[in-house]
């Protein structure tokens, strides 16, 4: 990509991450172009899809998943503890653009969803997380990583669409964390 394509490409990588914090993953792409002084037809270069857009603006949040589990990992406290903590975590990383719990949270386990790497990735680090604790054997046998981020992300969603707070959210995850440990 030449320079000035590349930069091109980045501030429009830019623009929309600040367009979609505001209005949410649904804001219009010429929005996105206006507000970045380009015609639709560079944004559309660079971006056939809102999913090709969408993509390149959550390839950041990928590494931050992953250092978020790491840090879960490390956490020191009983199992509750550590499962309670990383699901606030995974509740934030979600939660970080209006309607990325939903759109995320539905894109989870489908094969055919365009950001599924992006899905993939938070599934593994959540995988990550009942893995130690399985290794701890106190998660219960039937539990999965996809399901569990189905759960997580289902009050994330709600959390999302009726802006609660992370206080009104914990007595939720608490109730999906009792029910996972053994």
């Amino acid at each position: 990509m030449r320079a000035d394509a590349r930069r091109n490409y980045d501030r429009i990588v830019e623009v929309a991450r600040e367009v979609f914090r505001e209005q949410g993953y649904d804001a219009s792409l010429d929005e996105v172009a206006k507000r970045d002084g380009v015609g639709p037809g560079t944004l559309y270069r660079h971006f056939p899809t809102r999913e090709n857009l969408l993509d390149a603006i959550m390839q950041s949040w990928v590494d931050r998943v992953t250092e978020t589990a790491d840090k879960a990992l490390a956490f020191e406290g009983s199992d509750r503890d550590l499962l309670l903590n990383w699901f606030e975590q995974y509740v934030a990383l979600i939660s970080q653009h209006k309607g990325g719990p939903a759109k995320l949270t539905s894109a989870m386990g489908d094969p055919s969803s365009p950001i599924r790497t992006k899905c993939q990735v938070l599934s593994e680090s959540n995988g990550r997380v009942l893995d130690e604790l399985r290794a701890h054997g106190s998660l219960r046998e039937s539990v999965d990583a996809i399901q569990v981020s189905r759960l997580v992300g289902g009050v994330a969603t709600i959390a999302d669409n009726s802006d609660l707070d992370v206080a009104q959210v914990r007595p939720m995850l608490e109730v999906i964390a009792d029910g996972l440990l053994t």
